[in-house]
């Protein structure tokens, strides 16, 4: 698999190609869909991030306000106040790279100023275009999401994402964000509907790469999981998901964002080695 430099804030960069990156999600949010409440107490949402980073997550990714579907919008103060000081702290502490989930650009500011090397935007940079100017200003790594949400979709799942997360890339760049700081996600389980579509984007997965930049999936505990595996409680879809995680690893994604760290780092180092075998055989 060909090696990628992804470029972070504060100096920071990440190698992404011969070993799959795990991203461990902390919301620190009342509502979350799997998670909710949780971690809402600064106390819980440090311990269980020192708990990811002893699991193996390069990145831990910090949210205050929930995406699920139906969630209630919180105020831009109100996430902020849930997700600085954690991220003040967790940087003051230890050298693990910060990821900022929000779509609004002020936060994103606030985040990267705080410590964060990531701006993960679930919108794609359509919501607020100004993340890219914080992103091409600060150095920031960009995670830019595939969204189904308030918009018209292009019937073939592919071509939806080649022509939304191409738009995306092309705000960025206007803001001059170099390549070299881009990552795309294709948003498993926004807005796609049934879960054959879910399904359907997982098979196809490679068609992706046609874009040319490092993808994220986040499959973690999503209701298509779920109904792929029988499994209707959240709580019980960590063993499905991880499944996912070695598929779309086969498939050539790099970075995975779970609720789980522990068993997706083991699941994805089994996949590593064996395709690392393949490649030894190939050459040999």
């Amino acid at each position: 698999m060909m090696m990628t430099r992804w470029q972070l804030a504060h100096g920071r960069y990440l190698d992404l190609g011969r070993k799959a990156m795990v991203m461990g999600i902390l919301n620190v949010t009342p509502d979350s869909f799997s998670d909710g409440g949780r971690f809402d107490v600064p106390e819980r949402a440090l311990a269980q991030a020192r708990r990811m980073m002893e699991e193996g997550a390069a990145i831990i990714d910090i949210g205050g306000e929930s995406t699920r579907p139906g969630a209630t919008a919180v105020s831009l103060a109100e996430e902020q106040a849930r997700v600085l000081p954690i991220i003040e702290a967790l940087a003051k502490e230890s050298d693990v790279l910060l990821s900022i989930d929000t779509y609004r650009a002020e936060t994103a500011r606030l985040a990267v100023e705080a410590g964060a090397h990531i701006i993960n935007d679930v919108w794609g940079l359509q919501r607020e275009p100004e993340i890219a100017g914080i992103a091409m200003q600060t150095g920031a790594g960009l995670v830019l999401m595939h969204t189904g949400r308030g918009r018209e979709k292009v019937p073939d799942i592919i071509a939806d994402q080649l022509a939304f997360l191409g738009k995306s890339v092309e705000i960025a760049r206007q803001a001059g964000v170099p390549d070299a700081q881009i990552v795309l996600d294709p948003g498993f389980g926004f807005s796609k509907g049934v879960p054959e579509v879910d399904l359907a984007m997982m098979r196809r997965f490679e068609e992706l790469h046609a874009l040319g930049f490092p993808l994220l999936v986040g499959t973690s505990r999503k209701r298509f999981v779920g109904a792929l595996a029988g499994r209707p409680e959240t709580a019980d879809r960590v063993a499905a998901t991880a499944a996912t995680s070695v598929i779309l690893r086969m498939k050539g994604a790099q970075l995975f964002r779970v609720h789980d760290v522990a068993i997706n780092v083991d699941e994805l180092a089994v996949t590593d080695a064996v395709q690392a075998h393949e490649c030894a055989e190939d050459e040999a």
